[in-house]
C-alpha cells in the first residue's frame, strides 16, 4: 500500500512538472553585464526571455551624415534621459533608409557608457511590455525599449498595449524607461480617403475630426518628441556614399572615380537614400578589392 501511494504522488509531481514547464512564467531578469543591449523572444512555449545582443554595430553619431537638426534632437532627449532629467518617448519617422534606426544604435553606442541600455521589442510582443518594464524598473541603468519599423493594421492587441505603456496607465510611467520607435507612418496606423468625411465643420468654421481619425492620431501623439527624416538630395546622397567609401578605406582620388557610379547606382534603386549610400560602397569597395 505504501509503495502504490508513493508511486502515486511521484505520478502526480511529474504530472504537475509538466504542466508548469509549459504554463507562462513571470519574466525573469538577465545578467546585466552580458551586453548593452538585449532583445525580447517568446519561446514556443510562451515563456518570453531577454537575450543579450553580442554583437551591436558599430555604429558612431559622427558617421550619420546629412541628418544634424535629427542628430541634435535625439541627443538632446538622451542626454536629459542618462542623466536623470525629464526626457520623453521619441516617435522618428519618415523616408526610409534615411537613417532612423542608425541614429538610436549610434546614441546607444555613444552613451552605453553613461549607463544607457537598449531592449527591442517587436510589435508582436508589446502586449508584454508591462512585464519588460517590472523587470528593469528597479536598476540604475537607463533603458530605451526599441521598437523598429513600427506600424499597426486596425484591431492589432499591441496597439492599445503600447498606448497604456505610454501615456494610459493608471501607474506612473517608469524614470528609467523611455520608448524609441521608428516609423514610415507618422501616425502608425492606414489612413484611408474616406476618413476624411468624418470631419465636422462648425458655424465659426473650426475642423474636428471624427472619432476614427482621432483614435488614430491618440498613439502618436504620446510621443513627446516627433523627430522627421526627409528624402536626401543627390549632393547629401553623394556626400552619405563618399563618407561610407572613406570609412571603408577608399583613397580620395577613389571617392572621386566613384561619383559616377554612384549615382547610376542611385538610378537603378530609384532612391537615393543613406541605406542605398551605404550599400553602393560597400558593392564598390568590395569589387575594388
Amino acid at each position: 500500500m505504501s509503495t502504490t501511494l508513493e508511486q502515486l504522488l511521484d505520478k502526480v509531481s511529474q504530472l504537475v512538472d509538466r504542466i508548469d514547464s509549459v504554463l507562462p512564467q513571470p519574466l525573469s531578469a538577465p545578467e546585466w553585464t552580458q551586453a548593452i543591449a538585449w532583445r525580447y523572444r517568446k519561446r514556443s512555449s510562451g515563456h518570453g526571455v531577454l537575450e543579450p545582443v553580442r554583437h551591436v554595430a558599430a555604429m558612431t553619431l559622427g558617421d550619420l551624415k546629412e541628418i544634424d537638426d535629427q542628430k541634435e534632437k535625439l541627443q538632446r532627449n538622451t542626454e536629459q534621459f542618462v542623466h536623470g532629467r525629464p526626457a520623453n518617448n521619441v516617435l522618428l519617422t519618415g523616408a526610409r533608409g534615411t537613417g532612423k534606426s542608425s541614429l538610436i544604435k549610434a546614441c546607444l553606442n555613444t552613451y552605453a557608457p553613461q549607463g544607457l541600455r537598449l531592449i527591442e521589442v517587436d510589435k508582436e510582443d508589446l502586449t508584454d511590455l508591462p512585464d519588460i518594464v517590472e523587470v528593469v524598473s528597479g536598476r540604475p541603468e537607463k533603458f530605451l525599449v526599441y521598437c523598429d519599423d513600427l506600424s499597426f493594421e486596425d484591431g492589432e492587441p499591441g496597439y492599445k498595449a503600447l498606448k497604456s505603456i505610454l501615456d494610459g496607465s493608471v501607474a506612473a510611467s517608469t524614470p528609467n524607461v523611455l520608448v524609441c520607435a521608428t516609423s514610415n507612418r507618422r501616425h502608425l496606423l492606414p489612413e484611408y480617403m474616406s476618413e476624411n468625411l468624418t470631419y465636422k465643420h462648425t458655424p465659426d468654421g473650426e475642423v474636428h475630426p471624427g472619432e476614427g481619425v482621432e483614435e488614430k492620431i491618440s498613439l502618436s501623439e504620446r510621443f513627446g518628441l516627433w523627430i522627421s527624416f526627409y528624402p536626401f538630395s543627390q549632393d547629401e546622397y553623394l556626400t552619405i556614399a563618399n563618407q561610407w567609401l572613406g570609412a571603408l578605406g577608399a583613397t580620395a582620388a577613389q571617392i572621386e572615380e566613384a561619383r559616377p557610379a554612384a549615382l547610376l547606382w542611385a538610378l537603378e534603386r530609384g532612391s537615393r537614400s543613406g541605406r542605398v549610400a551605404y550599400q553602393f560602397a560597400r558593392d564598390y569597395m568590395g569589387r575594388e578589392a
